[in-house]
């Protein structure tokens, strides 16, 4: 059966308000800004809309026949290298791991394109009615992290507690849906070292010389096949040349290593060590007393060291969500070694298949060369440098959460300035809707000339989503939707000019289709996620910064114009919408508007 757009709307409306549970809250207080959605419900936009008139009797008869029928999602799965029906193992239900950042600094906004791409995912499965288990890990422990402790002589749990913080806080100011569980590594070592043991009764894992402990890559079949199509002929001749000394792009397997350094400062994965296989990687590696740290190493069953990379996504992935999963996401960077390191580990434990759908995005690109920002590369922007105001934020959201994830994705002003562009567009349309319909009550009509206009796009909307997150076409959809209200808003203003200059008649606003207008671009707000206010950066102790937005942001508003604020929210109260309608005229002779939150305080902002 076709799942059609009414059952759609009835399942986010009820899915999406029920399974989003904040890993972190921001506080609710009075908020000074210049994004005066009336739909925004808190810290992260997603609506509570409940179907209009238009849609109810396809709703109902949708609900008649199927309680259970879900929609037909294709999307590309790096392990066929071809889009595919996405059929999740328990019906209804989505298992969903994604790779989580190292956190040692301020992630930038590269890497935040990959957290984009797993929130605009998360967000369909939750529009289309599915209930998405998201884990994402957090890596505190590895030779980054060791080496910026000992730099800044400071301990590894103050080191990633600072930057998991700040992590989080990038999250809320970039509208993403927070995973149900954020692991971090050094909270499961029983487990790691659990698998290792495992892996070993199997013989799949052996313990060198020195202490560490590998994965034997010849035992397992089909390594470097599965994701990526690596010529291991080339790999063991590259391997025993270079060994360690050498990371091996999935692209190029002749890549040479992004930084060179002495053996006493590597680990076990990164130099020559006592090993069967010069392709094997490390599980476990063991202590050094010239490079690790007594807060960063265990003293288990299998040795005293710590984890190797790959083993904690297994491991954690296993945990929550069990021996196979549904969807597996991450940058296009990590399909070799890291995520073929994850299927042979996890797949030799257990026997099962790891994931059923691997998802991959690819990369931010910027400068003149349009090179791939990275760290290594000193090219990296973090989020706050790169959008230093709300309308940046936003707006990068927007240009992220609107492009193809699979294809490369370029950083640039001119990039930015049309998203910007387009946030724009649309915040006046929503102003202009929520001016319009102050007042306005649905009265079920649904005779509306806008009503097939409306309806036509937010089937294309879907059908979008549903083809591989097809965002540019969704984002085609939704400015169908803001069009229409603009040509009604146009057809008014024209009348009204051409009445004052001949006379005649004024044709009043179509009310009914303007609210199916905005309930629709609410409703595909759902998925783009562009309507809500951006929280503060915050300061190294978790306070908020204070700085003065390019929205002209201030601390406090005039007593006068809240008193205003407060006259008229009481005569919206009592329905006295003539009230209401002066006071706003008062307001914003003041200089300031004044817009509903439903649920909430009105946001006030300077005009």
């Amino acid at each position: 059966m076709k799942f059609s757009f009414a059952s759609s709307i009835l399942l986010a409306s009820s899915i999406l308000t029920n399974s989003v549970v904040s890993a972190f809250t921001l506080q609710q207080k009075h908020v000074i800004s210049t994004n005066c959605m009336k739909h925004v419900d808190g810290p992260f936009s997603i609506g509570k809309h409940m179907p209009t008139s238009l849609f109810s009797t396809a709703v109902e008869a949708e609900q008649e026949t199927s309680e259970t029928t879900m929609p037909s999602i294709n999307l590309f799965n790096s392990l066929s290298n071809q889009k595919e029906p996405f059929q999740p193992i328990q019906q209804n239900t989505v298992s969903m791991y994604t790779c989580g950042p190292t956190i040692y600094d301020h992630a930038h906004v590269g890497n935040f394109r990959a957290f984009l791409t797993y929130d605009v995912l998360k967000r369909a499965l939750l529009y289309f009615g599915y209930d998405v288990h998201h884990i994402c890990n957090l890596t505190d422990v590895d030779d980054k992290i060791i080496k910026r402790c000992t730099e800044l002589n400071t301990s590894l749990q103050e080191l990633t507690n600072k930057y998991e913080m700040f992590f989080k806080s990038d999250l809320e100011a970039l509208n993403i849906i927070p995973a149900k569980e954020y692991p971090r590594a050094t909270e499961h070592i029983d487990e790691m070292v659990s698998l290792i043991q495992e892996l070993a009764d199997k013989g799949y894992a052996y313990q060198s010389e020195e202490g560490s402990w590998y994965f034997n890559v010849e035992k397992k079949e089909g390594y470097g096949q599965q994701l990526v199509k690596l010529n291991v002929d080339a790999m063991k001749q590259n391997a025993s040349g270079m060994a360690g000394k050498q990371r091996i792009d999935s692209s190029d397997v002749a890549a040479t290593s992004e930084e060179d350094s002495e053996e006493d400062d590597l680990d076990a994965d990164e130099y020559d060590a006592d090993k069967v296989g010069a392709r094997d990687f490390a599980l476990w590696k063991a202590y050094k007393p010239k490079f690790d740290r007594e807060d960063a190493i265990w003293d288990t069953a299998i040795g005293k060291g710590r984890p190797g990379w790959h083993l904690e996504c297994s491991a954690m992935a296993r945990k929550y969500l069990g021996d196979t999963i549904d969807i597996h996401c991450g940058g296009i960077d990590l399909k070799f070694p890291h995520h073929e390191n994850e299927i042979a580990q996890s797949e030799a434990a257990s026997g099962e298949k790891f994931c059923n759908c691997w998802l991959h995005n690819g990369f931010v690109n910027i400068g003149e060369k349009d090179e791939k920002m990275s760290k290594s590369k000193g090219n990296f922007l973090t989020l706050r440098t790169a959008c230093p105001t709300s309308d940046d934020v936003r707006a990068y959201r927007y240009l992220v959460v609107s492009s193809q994830y699979r294809n490369p994705l370029s950083f640039t002003d001119a990039a930015m300035g049309a998203a910007k562009g387009a946030l724009k567009r649309m915040d006046n349309v929503m102003k202009q809707l929520d001016d319009a319909l102050e007042g306005f009550e649905d009265n079920g009509s649904n005779t509306s000339d806008m009503a097939a206009k409306v309806e036509k796009e937010l089937t294309n909307f879907e059908n979008a989503l549903s083809d591989d997150l097809s965002m540019p076409r969704a984002a085609a959809s939704l400015f169908g939707v803001v069009k229409v209200a603009e040509t009604e808003f146009k057809r008014l203003k024209k009348e009204e000019k051409d009445a004052k200059k001949n006379g005649g008649e004024i044709t009043p606003l179509d009310l009914n289709g303007l609210n199916l207008v905005r309930n629709a671009i609410q409703q595909m707000d759902k998925v783009f996620g562009v309507f809500y206010t951006v929280p503060k950066e915050l300061n190294d102790d978790g306070t908020e910064k204070e700085s003065e937005d390019d929205e002209g942001e201030e601390a406090s508003i005039p007593e006068d114009v809240m008193k205003l604020v407060n006259e008229r929210t009481a005569a919206k109260d009592s329905k006295d919408w003539d009230a209401a309608d002066s006071l706003r005229k008062q307001i914003t002779e003041l200089g300031y508007a004044v817009k509903d939150v439903k649920g909430g305080d009105p946001i006030v902002t300077r005009i």
